[in-house]
């Protein structure tokens, strides 16, 4: 890893008791965090995601209708929200979506309401 001047770091995740530690070391010294199992989870999901869009590369905000979106489609907005599923029902567009945390819930819009996305997903068989 680097940092924003190109200088080298190592961090390592482990075990801390009842938490996880994690440590950044840099020539400059070391630091240890802890943070819950829970936390963790978060975290790594956020990452996860993170790496997700550095490797798929910058892309313009779009905006779809409601019953447009499919799996994959990213919210465009402070947190990153992803469809898991859409189902449309007279006129109304059932979403189910997924945070960066592994949550889901379910929204329910107006077929022609306007989603302003970060990134489409990837139509199926594509």
């Amino acid at each position: 890893m680097t940092d924003e001047h190109r200088g080298g770091g190592i961090l390592e995740v482990a075990p801390a008791g009842a938490e996880v530690g994690i440590t950044v070391a840099t020539p400059s010294g070391e630091r240890t965090f802890l943070c819950t199992p829970a936390r963790a989870r978060e975290l790594a999901a956020a990452l996860g995601l993170a790496a997700d869009e550095a490797e798929s590369g910058p892309a313009e905000p779009v905006t779809v209708r409601a019953d447009e979106l499919h799996r994959g489609d990213v919210r465009d907005g402070d947190r990153a929200m992803t469809v898991e599923a859409v189902r449309v029902e007279a006129g109304t567009a059932h979403v189910t979506w997924a945070s960066g945390a592994g949550r889901s819930w379910n929204q329910m819009y107006d077929a022609d309401a306007a989603i302003p996305l970060r990134r489409r997903g990837r139509l199926p068989g594509a």
